[in-house]
């Protein structure tokens, strides 16, 4: 059997899904796969938090992108994200490694994206309760991340669903893409299994937005290196690099950090693949304020370097390299009310206790006397004729002892104190495909474009090099999905 398309998109996630409606909007006949059912549908971007960065100056740009009342107005400190400073981030995170036509695009493409994005029915809000705290009666975002998508991950597949359906644009579910329909020079279509039968679905353009291979172990060890087998999937059990095969097979040239992968503190004993009725929730980000201890009782990073907005996508690949793969956050009293909402769910592995004895003994696989020693060392350090200030990276850090605390280092005294056991989650794997970022079609091992084929979303390789700045993720997905539907709409049509 066989059915003609204008473009086929393979992946339902955030990428996927808004190069879908970009097709659309540029006159195709689309056709999305998915080989999740119905209601396991979405890809990663259902798991994800749903902050979103993007380039912004004033207030204005915006209003561009959410309401905003006179008085979050008036009594709001939202900072700025210009283009400059978003590249900077990028550029610092990436150790200058990340491609700079490709890195431009997306934050060139940014705020259009995001205005695009609400006018298909995509609510934003404020992200407060994630980014912000009161300074003097006002409200002051911080990590250049004030915006977010109502309901997160899984409300902004609601909402390109929502759009998807008002577009028309069919989808079928249970169909998993094995293989590129493909001539020697370009792509025609795709090979999908369905119900125990294999069907041919033709297409003039094929757009791949079905993630990396992030829930695949074998090629985790493969690509990552040994151990990465053994960490925990954030997300969909379906990202296991189906579509960066089938390019390969027909000539797509690799590239970016295949070695390298959004990875972040994750509870110890969560499942083995997300959970959507937890959703990001097994995440823990506040680490910024206490310390970082592994099964020898010591500190292995600089907790305090930057905002966890910065740092916590490579810090989960720290907590691997420890002995047993598994790490604890711990606080005192004193940061308590400054700890994100995950720390306060049913699902989590933590140990409470009113003196650092009592708690070493508590936590399972630690060293007691090698922690109560870092303790004690740590406490000596902090500089302490520096005031603490949770929304700026304040210097308030530590002098003479490996790793420093750059930044929050508050001694560690006040009970009661607690300890959350965490391991590693991967969210997503940084190497892909060498696109056009003009058109978002894929390139060959020589560069040259492969007639018919696109990308978009994790599959794009050569953004992101060793960490990545919070919330660029679902952006680049949304900027790089548009721009390849609307290439593989154009080529479809030329």
């Amino acid at each position: 059997m066989t059915s003609q398309y204008d473009v086929i998109v393979v992946g339902k996630g955030n990428a996927a899904l808004c190069a879908a409606l970009s097709a659309a909007d540029n006159g195709a006949k689309v056709l999305v796969l998915e080989a999740a059912n119905e209601e396991d549908s979405g890809g990663n971007s259902r798991f994800a938090g749903g902050v979103m960065r993007f380039a912004y100056e004033s207030v204005d740009d915006l209003k561009r992108v959410t309401e905003l009342t006179d008085d979050e107005v008036a009594n709001s400190d939202f900072g700025t994200n210009t283009r400059e400073e978003y590249l900077e981030d990028i550029f610092r995170l990436t150790a200058y490694r990340t491609d700079p036509d490709l890195s431009e695009t997306l934050v060139n493409e940014s705020l259009d994206t995001m205005a695009w994005l609400r006018s298909k029915g995509t609510r934003f809000v404020p992200n407060y309760g994630r980014q912000s705290g009161m300074v003097n009666g006002k409200r002051k975002f911080f990590g250049r991340l004030p915006i977010e998508v109502s309901g997160g991950g899984a409300g902004l597949v609601q909402y390109l669903d929502a759009a998807t359906k008002k577009a028309g644009i069919e989808v079928r579910y249970g169909t998993r893409a094995t293989s590129l329909i493909f001539d020697g020079v370009r792509v025609s279509g795709v090979r999908v299994q369905c119900n125990g039968k294999l069907e041919e679905l033709k297409a003039k353009s094929v757009v791949l937005g079905c993630g990396g291979f992030e829930a695949n172990p074998e090629m985790r060890a493969r690509y990552l290196g040994p151990g990465w087998e053994l960490a925990k999937v954030r997300g969909t059990k379906y990202n296991v690099g189906d579509g960066i095969k089938m390019a390969l097979e027909v000539g797509a040239c690799p590239y970016g950090n295949w070695s390298g992968c959004h990875a972040t503190g994750w509870d110890r004993y969560a499942p083995e693949f997300g959970d959507i009725n937890v959703g990001d929730q097994f995440q823990k980000h506040s680490y910024i304020f206490g310390l970082l201890i592994n099964a020898d009782g010591k500190r292995f990073v600089d907790e305090g370097w930057d905002f966890h907005s910065f740092t916590y996508a490579k810090y989960g690949g720290e907590v691997l390299k420890q002995p047993g793969q598994f790490a604890y956050q711990v606080f005192d009293s004193k940061v308590s009310k400054l700890l994100r909402s995950e720390y306060r769910i049913k699902f989590m592995t933590k140990f409470s206790a009113n003196t650092l004895e009592e708690l070493a003994e508590k936590m399972e696989g630690v060293n007691a006397q090698g922690f109560l020693k870092t303790v004690r060392e740590y406490n000596a350090a902090v500089k302490k004729d520096v005031p603490f200030d949770h929304v700026i990276k304040d210097g308030k850090c530590t002098v003479g002892i490996e790793p420093p605390k750059s930044n929050w280092a508050q001694a560690l005294d006040t009970p009661p104190y607690d300890a959350y056991a965490t391991t590693c989650g991967i969210t997503f794997t940084f190497g892909g495909l060498r696109i056009d970022r003009e058109t978002g079609q894929v390139l060959n091992v020589h560069f040259h474009k492969i007639p018919g084929l696109y990308a978009a979303g994790e599959m794009v390789g050569g953004l992101f090099y060793f960490s990545y700045p919070s919330g660029a993720g679902l952006v680049s997905g949304a900027v790089f999905g548009k721009i390849a539907g609307r290439g593989a709409a154009l080529a479809a049509k030329a």
